[in-house]
């Protein structure tokens, strides 16, 4: 690839409580008009990663201890939520998506504006690549479903006009009609809008569906990274992921020894 990359994470490593290595030696890197997948299972280390990068560490009592994050080679390590906002990139938790009390319009209305945009224009934005929000505006947030919840979470970080997109568990808890709807919706804002996305997942089918490039944590580690048509056919994707060698669907946790690839391209 011959662009720059648009955020590089060099050899990050996360402490919480000052004594709790979270990820260590974690390195990715996310181009203009990708959409990346960071893939892996319940703790490792996939949403410490995307708060490292997003800035929301410090809720946790967490801190980036060793390495990087570069975003357009600026150093945003450590740097508070808003200052990462302002560079461009906007975060949708896995917690705390929406306000319950507040209506759709009113979710959508409290988010300040990046660049100077009315925010008439960048609801009209929204409301195109959501049309089913337009029709609930006036419902609370905490009355929706929760594909429409998650719907409202993405269009909010729409509103902070980013240039890229950092998503936690987009799909957990959702049916499969509803991951799809918000998948095709995803695929259609890069296409559209040239906004880079990176996707935190559990289902590995879900975001290497739609990603450019994979990475796969675990114990804090990338294990494994590469095209995403490459992992879905890499034998150890299939057997610890998606479960295609029978049996009960296993994590790289559970094996003693295993190919710790951290680059490979066949």
């Amino acid at each position: 690839m011959t662009a720059e990359p648009l955020l590089v994470v060099e050899k990050l490593e996360v402490v919480y409580q000052r004594a709790i290595t979270a990820i260590q030696g974690v390195s990715l890197k996310v181009y203009p008009n990708q959409i990346v997948a960071l893939l892996g299972t319940n703790g490792a280390g996939k949403t410490t990663t995307l708060r490292a990068i997003s800035g929301f560490l410090g809720l946790d009592d967490a801190r980036v201890t060793e390495g990087t994050v570069t975003y357009r080679g600026i150093h945003l390590e450590n740097r508070e939520p808003y200052e990462v906002t302002r560079h461009g990139l906007s975060l949708v938790p896995e917690r705390d998506k929406v306000f319950p009390n507040l209506t759709v319009a009113e979710n959508l209305a409290v988010v300040p504006g990046r660049r100077g945009r009315s925010n008439r224009r960048m609801l009209e934005q929204v409301y195109h690549f959501f049309p089913g929000l337009k029709d609930l505006r006036r419902r609370e947030a905490g009355l929706l479903s929760g594909g429409e919840r998650q719907m409202l979470a993405v269009a909010a970080g729409l509103m902070c006009d980013p240039e890229m997109l950092l998503i936690d568990e987009l799909s957990l808890g959702l049916s499969p009609v509803a991951v799809q709807s918000l998948t095709a919706s995803l695929v259609a804002i890069r296409n559209e809008l040239k906004i880079s996305i990176l996707l935190v997942e559990q289902s590995a089918v879900v975001a290497l569906e739609i990603a450019d490039m994979g990475y796969v944590l675990e114990n804090g580690r990338v294990v494994l990274d590469g095209d995403a048509q490459r992992l879905l056919n890499h034998s150890d994707v299939q057997e610890f992921y998606l479960g295609h060698t029978g049996g009960d669907r296993r994590s790289y946790r559970d094996v003693k020894q295993y190919r710790r690839n951290r680059r490979w391209y066949g």
